[in-house]
């Protein structure tokens, strides 16, 4: 969508913001605009944050940052290597997987609430999340939080931000609590197992004392064998112990003869967790997908509930927690399969990217029940009461 307004200061975002409500003008907010998903009706006017970047301050003693929410993450990601630090969430790099191209904001990683495989060890993006500016849908200028932990008083507006795609107002800059780099990783590599077998592992090693910071499990892949995933960081000596006590650990869950080997390469390591976080393995390929959110041990029994009434890969993170779905079915068969699936054991599933046969009339964000929907709607009533912002977006 051609950009309308690239408001280069928070004061004059507000002002484009003021104008639009007064005259009840419905805006798309976007940042690098790498994620388009979800569902929002033409609109004429395309608001992008990325004219408000640059990193505000850093504090590498103090593990804090604070950029404005149009700044690239790939600066960001880059000022704390040099400091030997990184955003605890690990965020995700969706730009294969979703067909599109640009620069990823931090703006826009904390309004879609991107979290990636150390999520399990770490926290989400939300836990990360100490502060923030935004916009208001009245064009009022709003700051919650503060810059550490014990700031964070009063209503608690970041945690609710987050995640909410620019419906209930527009970033203008955020604040992070950061940790330092590991320096070394190990991880497990075990061949061959099914999928609730794959999660049985995944849930032991999650329970262990090893402090394990990735659990992934991939149905297929290009060698053709399903492959489980299991990391550890810290100190090399530390991580050599705990990989080995984890392969122990693992001995009474897994079938006789199991393929389980130690890698320690760092390049390796390094590009089997990126093919995890990024979803590589569904980039490219033909067909819709979505994205589960369930209870790790009802994982297996979604998905192959799905998969006896259409056809789907899928790849697991978070411990069977988070399932990456790929399917050829057009979206109007597969949407009540996969969502019928999920609501029988209380998750929700979300329309990633759409396939090639696309029916708009599936929502892309699973459908809320009544009560929940009141209380959204509330709340986008009291931030957005003109209803401009990303209207259609994650309801209905």
């Amino acid at each position: 969508m051609p950009v309308t307004a690239r408001p280069a200061s928070e004061e004059e975002l507000a002002d484009v913001v003021r104008d639009h409500a007064a005259r009840r003008a419905p805006m798309r907010i976007f940042g690098g605009g790498t994620r388009p998903v979800g569902d929002v009706p033409e609109i004429a006017a395309a608001v992008s944050a990325c004219g408000l970047s640059g990193i505000t301050l850093y504090e590498p003693d103090a593990l804090t940052l604070v950029a404005k929410a149009g700044t690239p993450l790939a600066a960001i990601e880059t000022a704390l290597a040099a400091e030997g630090q990184h955003l605890p969430f690990e965020p995700a790099d969706h730009r294969a997987l979703l067909g599109t191209d640009g620069s990823s904001t931090i703006g826009g990683v904390a309004a879609a609430g991107i979290s990636g495989p150390r999520r399990i060890q770490a926290g989400s993006t939300r836990d990360s999340l100490i502060g923030l500016r935004f916009v208001s849908g009245e064009g009022e200028i709003i700051k919650n939080g503060g810059r550490v932990m014990k700031n964070v008083t009063g209503y608690d507006l970041v945690k609710l931000l987050c995640g909410s795609h620019g419906t209930l107002g527009i970033l203008t800059e955020v604040s992070f609590k950061l940790l330092p780099k590991p320096s070394t990783t190990g991880m497990l590599r075990i061949e061959g197992l099914d999928d609730a077998t794959a999660i049985t592992a995944l849930t032991r090693a999650l329970g262990s004392p090893f402090d394990v910071s990735g659990a992934a499990h991939a149905q297929t892949r290009p060698e053709g064998r399903p492959l489980t995933l299991i990391r550890v960081e810290g100190l090399p000596e530390s991580v050599a112990y705990r990989t080995e006590r984890l392969r122990e650990w693992l001995a009474p869950v897994l079938p006789a003869g199991a393929d389980i080997a130690i890698e320690s390469d760092a390049a390796k390591t390094a590009a089997g967790w990126q093919w995890v976080r990024d979803v590589e393995g569904f980039a490219g390929k033909p067909g819709s997908v979505w994205k589960l959110s369930v209870k790790p041990t009802d994982g297996p029994g979604v998905v192959a509930d799905i998969a006896r009434a259409v056809d789907c890969r899928a790849l697991y993170d978070w411990g069977g927690g988070l399932i990456w779905l790929l399917t050829p079915a057009p979206d109007a068969e597969a949407a009540p399969v996969i969502r019928g699936a999920v609501n029988a054991r209380g998750g929700h599933a979300t329309l990633m990217r759409r396939g090639a046969a696309s029916d708009p009339a599936v929502p892309a964000f699973h459908p809320e029940a009544a009560r929940i929907a009141a209380l959204s709607q509330a709340l986008r009533r009291k931030f957005d009461p003109a209803g401009i912002l990303n209207p259609g977006l994650m309801g209905r």
